[in-house]
This record gives C-alpha cells, sequence and structure tokens, in this order.
C-alpha cells in the first residue's frame, strides 16, 4: 500500500459531534477549504478518533491546529468565527520558511507544540488506513 502524501498545509479541526459549536463551525470551515486548495483541511472528531489523538490536549472547542511541513504554528481554541481563521492563515502562510522556524521558537509554549502536537504521521497514518 502507498503512503499517503498530505499537502504541506494542514489545518485540523478538532471538534465533537455532541458541540453544537462544532456542528455550527463545520460549514464554514469546509467553505474555507475551498479558499486554500493548496491546504489540507480536516475535521476530527476527537471522540470517534481517540484512538490516534490521545496526545493532544483539547480543552475546548473548537481547537485548531495549524501545520506547515513540520512546523506546529498554532495549536488552541479559536473563537468559532472564520474571519479569524482565515486571517490567522493569511498571516501564517506569509511566514517565510526562517521565519516560521523563529515564530516556532519564540516561547515555550509554541516549543511544546512542536514536540506535543506534530500529528503529521499521525494522521498520515490513518488516512493510510482509512484508504484500506
Amino acid at each position: 500500500m502507498k503512503t499517503p502524501v498530505l499537502p504541506d498545509l494542514l489545518v485540523i479541526c478538532l471538534c465533537a459531534e455532541w458541540c453544537g459549536t462544532c456542528r455550527e463551525y463545520r460549514a464554514g470551515f469546509e467553505a474555507l477549504s475551498a479558499q486554500w486548495p493548496e491546504a489540507g483541511f480536516y475535521w476530527i472528531d476527537v471522540e470517534d478518533e481517540a484512538e490516534w489523538i490521545t496526545d493532544l490536549d483539547v480543552e475546548n472547542f473548537p481547537t485548531l491546529l495549524i501545520q506547515r511541513g513540520e512546523c506546529v504554528l498554532f495549536f488552541g481554541t479559536m473563537l468559532p468565527q472564520h474571519a479569524i481563521l482565515q486571517r490567522t492563515l493569511e498571516t501564517l502562510t506569509a511566514l517565510t520558511d526562517a521565519e516560521a522556524q523563529a515564530y516556532v521558537s519564540a516561547n515555550e509554549e509554541r516549543a511544546v507544540w512542536q514536540s506535543e502536537c506534530n500529528i503529521r504521521d499521525a494522521l498520515t497514518a490513518h488516512v493510510a488506513a482509512d484508504r484500506v
């Protein structure tokens, strides 16, 4: 089986089906994905997918994870307003690779994200398993 290749830019929303805010947020999240065709937008239900995302500390909904390559650029709760995600994506994707490295190293919280929130390998394995 061929390992899937994920896009460089991952935009992951960690939510739960029982959460009304999440259900309301989903349509706009999916609409944003059409505006960012180079990115991989993934909607992950933290309860249905708990076995492979156990290391992620989701405290509230919606929780967003934005990763470019191996750099986790954002991990945390975001107000459920799509314009905020749009602006965040515009800002983070404008960073050069050197700027992104400096950004993720700029404080302890972002440094921790790099080891605790890098979801690329787990997501690749999950996508591959879904194709079987």
